[in-house]
């Protein structure tokens, strides 16, 4: 029997369940655990408060104020910024990224849908977890080594617009 992929799909385990409630805590002000099990439930993931409630200490999920005053969930930043981060807009996540690209790109090429992206030795895994971080819906997925990430995208012939966006990013962040 072949087994075809499901364009989005993710299994139903515990660290895909954890990964998406990473994603939708830092995606959105998130104030309960009944408001996050609805929007858990929105996307198919059915949990219990009690599985929740231990998810949410296993990522390091804490409350803090919010903009607002209100209590929200945050979840620790990743790498030496071990901050509570609240779920930032798309327009601070893309000036994050143009400042990472216009300091550590050196340059930008595709192939089909594939791009690669060099930086100064040891910066790639930095710059792949800011792309991982954006959201950007061409991007299917990032790979990093040393020096170089690997970027698939979505569309089979998408790399060389994927890789002029970065180019166009690191102009903007200079």
């Amino acid at each position: 029997m072949a087994m075809t992929a499901v364009p989005g799909a993710a299994p139903q385990t515990k660290a895909a369940r954890q990964a998406r409630i990473r994603a939708l805590l830092a995606g959105s002000a998130v104030r309960s655990q009944a408001e996050l099990a609805a929007l858990l439930a929105d996307d198919g993931v059915q949990v219990t408060q009690a599985t929740l409630s231990r998810d949410l200490v296993e990522i390091g999920a804490v409350r803090v104020r919010g903009a607002d005053g209100g209590l929200v969930y945050a979840v620790r930043g990743e790498g030496g910024d071990r901050s509570p981060r609240l779920g930032q807009a798309p327009e601070v996540l893309d000036a994050r990224l143009a400042k990472l690209c216009a300091e550590l790109l050196v340059t930008a090429e595709s192939s089909a849908n594939i791009v690669v992206l060099r930086t100064p030795p040891g910066a790639a895994n930095f710059l792949a977890l800011a792309i991982d971080h954006s959201v950007i819906p061409s991007i299917l997925g990032t790979i990093a080594g040393d020096d170089t990430v690997m970027i698939v995208t979505r569309d089979p012939s998408g790399g060389e617009a994927v890789a002029a966006r970065f180019l166009e990013l690191a102009s903007q962040g200079a």
